[in-house]
């Protein structure tokens, strides 16, 4: 599954990036997970089944969604209090709900 999170750039997408990875390890499920900026995620998207928005860029999910949705991309913004705990299992759940991947 590949996964982008859309931040601003920011620490928090990248810390949170590490503990999906370490979920998705734990889980047994193969998952190609990285953060990118809004600015750069045309360059990534062969292959892409989920983007996950940064709660404090929420306000790109419509022109995230328009872009995206028509190919076939998933895409959502990430649980508020699942991102604030850094909680990767739950955000990772949260992707793979998105493909009834679960």
């Amino acid at each position: 599954m590949k996964i982008r999170l859309v931040c601003s750039a920011g620490m928090s997408t990248s810390m949170l990036v590490k503990k999906m990875k370490e979920a998705a390890e734990a889980q047994h499920v193969e998952a190609d997970i990285e953060a990118v900026a809004e600015s750069q995620l045309k360059n990534h998207l062969e292959g892409l089944q989920v983007v996950l928005i940064g709660p404090q860029v929420r306000y790109l999910e419509g022109k995230i969604k328009e872009n995206l949705e028509p190919q076939g991309v998933k895409v959502a913004v990430i649980d508020q209090m699942a991102y604030g705990m850094m909680q990767g299992d739950k955000v990772l759940q949260q992707a793979m709900d998105l493909v009834g991947d679960n």
